[in-house]
């Protein structure tokens, strides 16, 4: 169940779409460049936590998607999937694997939270239900879709493209949350490059030099991919968990942008 409302002073359209799959509402905010459409249409790329970072990679693909010679960024749609008031509960939900146990961390005290392992349907979300939608609505290139994510939705960018590489030709996982569930992406990872002799799908990895632990499992992982698939790792200096993200958007965009 899709409804609809366009704000004409604001760049982009926002609707509401109910999950078959997840039983939720999600708010999508789709931004569409001015111009005409490239042959096959324009690249799109799907921004998880929305609420927190569509205006921020909308803006940076807007601007230098201007002058793309220049800057090698492409004008793209952008499009941000956001939860409501109950974002933190739910996007643990969303954005975590099945697993027969959990574990948490000793940070959290020993309280954890009370439901995970809702990323395969989440992720049928995304393949059945939204991203036929913008389809349909919006001049988009199907064979130039990426995935943005940062922390625990970072984790499941990675858990996507272990899982069903398929759905995007590019992966932007900043800061991931490698450490869930006692790295269980190490094992996903192990798995998938068994599995196949070469990758052909993008991926980017940015985490910052002052998230203690994240940098090294950001780069055991970023090692182990490298040797099967078209992948970029870097470590911004003096950057936190929260400063992150738009300290390096512009770099994970023009890489998702290379031929």
């Amino acid at each position: 169940m899709i409804e609809e409302k366009v704000a004409k002073e604001l760049d982009y359209s926002t609707q509401q779409i109910t999950s078959k799959y997840t039983g939720y509402t999600y708010t999508v905010n789709t931004y569409v460049p001015n111009g005409e459409v490239p042959k096959g249409g324009f690249p799109v790329l799907y921004v998880l936590d929305g609420s927190s970072y569509f205006h921020l990679v909308k803006e940076a693909v807007r601007l230098q998607g201007r002058n793309a010679p220049k800057t090698g960024v492409l004008p793209a749609v952008v499009v941000g999937i956001g939860h409501g008031d109950d974002m933190h509960e739910r996007r643990f939900f969303d954005f975590t694997g099945q697993a027969e146990t959990y574990s948490y961390p000793a940070r959290f005290k020993g309280k954890g939270h009370k439901k995970h392992g809702g990323a395969e349907n989440f992720s049928r979300f995304l393949e059945e239900e939204l991203k036929p939608s913008i389809q349909a609505q919006f001049p988009v290139n199907m064979q130039n879709e990426a995935l943005f994510g940062h922390s625990l939705a970072g984790y499941f960018v990675l858990w996507q493209l272990f899982h069903h590489q398929a759905a995007f030709q590019r992966y932007i996982a900043i800061s991931p949350s490698i450490w869930w569930n006692e790295h269980e992406l190490f094992g996903y990872a192990s798995k998938f490059i068994k599995e196949r002799p070469f990758a052909y799908e993008k991926l980017f990895i940015g985490v910052g030099e002052l998230e203690t632990f994240m940098v090294d499992d950001a780069q055991q992982i970023a090692n182990k991919l490298q040797k099967i698939m078209d992948i970029s790792f870097y470590e911004a200096l003096e950057e936190n968990h929260a400063s992150i993200v738009p300290t390096v958007m512009s770099r994970a965009i023009r890489f998702v942008n290379k031929k």
